[in-house]
């Protein structure tokens, strides 16, 4: 027999009045700086440290006057995901144009968000510049406190160079010799140069003198510079005009991989929602999360940046973006096995009309809010979730919106601690299952992938079915009973097509991490973009009128245009330093 537990969501926020209710400026979650440190005054060991957690405080992207935290936000929402085949931009139609542009592949030298990216992780880098340059005045700091500033500092820096590296084909790099805190000039270096060893080397300095652990969460490890460092190699691992694998670089990055499975630091959580819940952070897969804390007092130290990706209901009441594309639902589709349709899934779609009986993979309703679907703890997902249905279809994000227990602050519901997992345990298995594909290790390949997807399939983790009750946020969850007709295995069959292991691999990486702002970059740095997206464009343009006709161009979309802003400002000696990416 089913027990039924009784909820009733009472006291879980407030609308927040005016404006902010109705639309989405870029001024109500600026913070005015309140001063600024001398150099005399931090060129001690004190000093040092405080330069150092602000050059930690940039991973965020937030804290830039006169910028809008979602523009240069770490979840890469609008660079990664409203670009990709994971997400609309949602909403409605007239707010934010600057990312409809983006989300229809128009893009402009002049468009604010890629400017203020662009200032956001060149602040990040000059902020680890100056901890260098003041660490050689500080005297009174350990001989080893300072190798691990210096270590933490490289970490960093190659960091956000890496965030501009994804983002631009040409970026400039910019090292402590070269950067002069109070010399404009000094950081006008042109981007001539491919900066991936630089980055590489940034990260292998970290590697090489970061400790396995750390007693304050958010600070990196060994392994956090060594994933990373992989992961630098993942990205020049393909021939993005062929989309040929470079097996060296591969070769490169499986010695790292490998490594860290082998070190058993860390293991998959059991369950898949709990890389995505306020209450379980830092667990034992996480590698390096972007800590993110609140108080009853403001947000400050709140994801500010996916703010505006919340339901358009309350508790939230704002604002409706990053919904999730029809696209993506159909790629939760199963076989009657439980295996994922590599091929023509999105032929018919998982509706949303009618209750949808047909297999799916469980991980879809912890990734988006479906209507009928619980949503997260709060209530019975319905189309008044969505501002606009007819703009952007009835699908919400869901990943990093805080459970009922742990969001809201400072009268925006919206705010919590939910930190961004941006590198974990679940990554570099299937990371190395690409490799595995590409070196020709197919069963291995197979196996990794299998960890992932037994994981997924566990019950334990299934979203309950939910029974609406007579008044808006009263439902019923009955125990034992899961929300959809989940359908999830393993793949049982040895593999032995290169081809087939290739698509599979990527798509449980799809799976994986919809919707948490990679997708854009995976198909990328595979050299699948052109192919993927105008095979999306050509179905999606029938779906949503505002993408019709569009299309993406290879070897010019997989990159953004430098922003303009930063070109003029870079002029030296009468000319600009920086160049523009010659594909615009």
């Amino acid at each position: 027999m089913n027990i039924i537990r009784k909820y009733r969501n009472i006291g879980i926020g407030t609308v927040i009045a005016g404006a902010l209710t109705f639309a989405c400026s870029d001024e109500f979650l600026e913070t005015i700086p309140q001063g600024q440190f001398s150099t005399v005054a931090v060129a001690n060991a004190d000093g040092v440290e405080g330069l150092l957690l602000g050059a930690y405080a940039m991973l965020s992207g937030t804290g830039l006057d006169g910028q809008a935290p979602w523009n240069n936000d770490i979840q890469n929402w609008v660079f990664g995901g409203l670009t990709s085949d994971d997400a609309y931009k949602g909403t409605d139609a007239g707010d934010q144009p600057e990312q409809s542009f983006l989300e229809a592949y128009d893009f402009q030298a002049t468009n604010t968000h890629l400017r203020n990216k662009w200032r956001g992780v060149y602040k990040g880098v000059a902020r680890t510049n100056d901890v260098l340059n003041t660490l050689e005045e500080a005297e009174d700091m350990t001989e080893q406190r300072r190798q691990q500033v210096i270590a933490e500092a490289r970490f960093l820096r190659g960091f956000y160079h890496f965030e501009a590296r994804k983002m631009w084909r040409a970026v400039p790099y910019i090292d402590e010799e070269t950067f002069e805190l109070n010399n404009l000039e000094s950081s006008k270096v042109p981007n001539d140069r491919e900066i991936w060893p630089l980055i590489e080397a940034d990260f292998e300095a970290a590697m090489n003198v970061l400790p396995e652990t750390q007693g304050q969460p958010g600070r990196p490890t060994q392994w956090a510079a060594m994933a990373f460092l992989a992961k630098a190699k993942m990205f020049q691992g393909w021939d993005q005009s062929t989309g040929q694998a470079n097996t060296a670089k591969l070769q490169e990055a499986k010695v790292l991989l490998d490594q860290i499975v082998a070190s058993g630091q860390f293991e998959l959580v059991p369950n898949f929602e709990d890389n995505h819940l306020v209450a379980t952070r830092n667990n034992q897969e996480s590698i390096f999360e972007i800590q993110f804390a609140i108080s009853s007092a403001n947000g400050d130290k709140s994801n500010q940046g996916v703010g505006l990706a919340h339901p358009y209901t309350d508790p939230w009441g704002c604002c409706g973006f990053y919904q999730a594309s029809q696209n993506l639902v159909n790629a939760f589709k199963t076989t009657a096995d439980g295996l994922p349709m590599l091929e023509d899934f999105n032929q018919e779609s998982v509706t949303w009309e009618t209750e949808y009986t047909e297999p799916l993979d469980p991980r879809i309703d912890h990734t988006l809010g479906r209507p009928g679907i619980l949503y997260k703890g709060f209530k019975i997902h319905d189309t008044d979730f969505i501002r606009d249905l007819g703009y952007a279809g009835p699908y919400s994000p869901k990943k990093h919106v805080a459970e009922p227990e742990a969001h809201g602050v400072g009268g925006w519901q919206n705010l919590s601690a939910n930190n961004y997992r941006i590198m974990r345990y679940g990554m570099v298995l299937l990371w190395l299952a690409e490799v595995e594909v590409e070196l020709g290790n197919l069963e291995r390949a197979r196996e990794l992938v299998n960890m992932i997807r037994e994981r997924a399939a566990n019950p334990q983790g299934f979203v309950p079915r939910a029974i609406q009750g007579e008044e808006r946020n009263d439902f019923t969850i009955v125990e034992g009973e899961p929300a959809a007709n989940y359908v999830i295995s393993t793949y049982d069959q040895p593999w032995t097509d290169p081809e087939v292991a290739r698509k599979a691999v990527r798509m449980e990486s799809r799976l994986e991490f919809a919707m948490e702002g990679h997708r854009f970059f995976d198909l990328q740095r595979w050299g699948v973009a052109a192919e993927v997206l105008n095979e999306y464009l050509a179905l999606e343009g029938t779906r949503r009128s505002y993408l019709s006709g569009r299309s993406f161009t290879k070897g010019t979309h997989e990159y953004f245009p430098i922003p303009l802003e930063a070109i003029e400002r870079s002029f030296k000696d009468g000319a600009p330093t920086l160049v523009q990416d010659p594909a615009f």
